[in-house]
């Protein structure tokens, strides 16, 4: 099977993903397939992890990366290579170059997280940081690319970056056979196309679902109008899957052979997250997380056995701590209260023992006695509690209500 072909879509057929297989045996990793237990219960069907998180560099940009670099003539490597990105496909283009000899220039956003400017640099790329959002970055590397003579190796919108990105599509189906349904995070498209050639050319029953990020949805309103739309301003933490344009090649792929596009919610993506970290022992950044968030948010709706596809796990440390206090909050594991009690003395004592009693952690407390809100004996107290769950916390405010204190936001 092959989707239509025209003049700007060259066709992409089975072969192509089966030789990009061969060209990285011993490169690319075979990622793990773990299975997760809470997901199963959930979908009420087995669900699988297809463990992208794990590959080298941390996502599954090295796959697309060295197939499209490794098909360059000599002449076009001896130019060198270069691309634009925040963070995966950066990597992958850093480490595919320095495997195949090629030297590689990589444009990165002047707030690029540091961590992944560092393991850039480290894969062996000249790193250049330029603009303050990609799209600056992109037009950095471009104009780089017409200066120089260097080739220009865009992270989704090549046929030989699709075949790459496909070879995790015939990995899942010899590691899971009896697989019905594969959910995968959707950006510019390169994966979600990729595995849709390799998949249903070899088991058209298998049904597979894209994700996208809520603010960052661009195919939904694409597919509804016949062609790639772009979006004004794509906001998401799912930098990942951030892209505010489909492929115009990954979007031809992805109307003809993916069944349906999801959005989840930011929400949804860091309870996602923390499923992740929590159940299944495994760091996934927020776009790697948004199969998860799609079972999360709506489990019925799956016909199983699952795979999910954890799509990569380079998340910057300060971006996992927010996102984890987030995730935290969403799934009802924070609770913040401001109670108005009588000033006397022991009076915040006796409350914190209240606290105790309902296994409450207080996590931060603020007491304010000056406002003009407050009569003459009266204090207000902020909380912010660490509770067990949703339930948890009505049992923590339903405790202080029958203790007598007046709960007013």
């Amino acid at each position: 099977m092959m989707f239509r072909a025209t003049a700007r879509h060259p066709a992409l057929i089975l072969d192509d993903v089966r030789g990009a297989q061969k060209m990285l045996s011993g490169v690319a990793r075979v990622t793990a397939l773990e299975g997760s237990r809470h997901l199963s219960e959930l979908v009420g069907a087995p669900v699988h992890l297809k463990c992208e998180n794990l590959q080298r560099t941390g996502s599954f940009k090295l796959r697309g990366a060295y197939v499209r670099i490794s098909g360059l003539t000599p002449v076009e490597r001896a130019a060198g290579v270069v691309a634009a990105s925040a963070g995966n496909h950066a990597q992958g283009v850093a480490l595919a170059s320095t495997l195949l000899g090629v030297r590689s220039t990589v444009f990165m956003p002047v707030g690029a997280p540091l961590p992944k400017v560092a393991a850039t640099q480290e894969y062996g790329a000249e790193v250049r940081l330029h603009g303050q959002v990609v799209d600056e970055t992109l037009a950095a590397a471009q104009q780089y690319a017409e200066e120089t003579g260097a080739v220009f190796i865009h992270p989704f919108d090549h046929p030989d970056i699709i075949a790459g990105q496909g070879t995790v599509g015939l990995e899942i189906l010899e590691q899971c056979p009896e697989v019905r349904t594969i959910v995968v995070g959707i950006g510019g498209g390169g994966l979600a196309a990729g595995i849709a050639v390799a998949v249903k050319a070899l088991r058209p029953d298998i049904r597979i679902v894209g994700v996208q990020a809520e603010g960052a949805a661009a195919y939904p309103p694409s597919l509804a109008a016949g062609r790639p739309v772009s979006l004004d301003n794509p906001v998401t933490m799912a930098d990942g899957i951030k892209v505010g344009r489909p492929g115009d090649i990954p979007f031809a792929v992805i109307e003809e052979l993916v069944d349906e596009v999801r959005t989840v919610t930011e929400n949804e993506l860091s309870s996602a997250l923390l499923l992740c970290l929590e159940r299944a022992k495994l760091v996934v950044e927020p776009a790697g997380a948004s199969p998860v968030a799609a079972l999360l948010s709506d489990p019925k709706a799956f016909r199983g056995p699952v795979v999910a596809v954890l799509s990569g796990g380079n998340v910057d440390p300060l971006l996992m701590q927010r996102v984890l206090r987030h995730g935290m909050s969403a799934a009802g594991r924070y609770l913040s209260l401001r109670l108005r009690l009588t000033d006397r003395p022991g009076a915040l004592a006796t409350l914190l023992a209240a606290l105790t009693v309902a296994d409450a952690n207080v996590l931060d407390i603020g007491h304010v006695r000056t406002d003009p809100r407050l009569g003459l004996t009266e204090v207000e107290v902020d909380l912010h509690l660490e509770t067990k769950g949703a339930r948890h916390c009505e049992e923590v405010e339903a405790a202080l209500r029958r203790d007598g204190y007046r709960v007013i936001g």
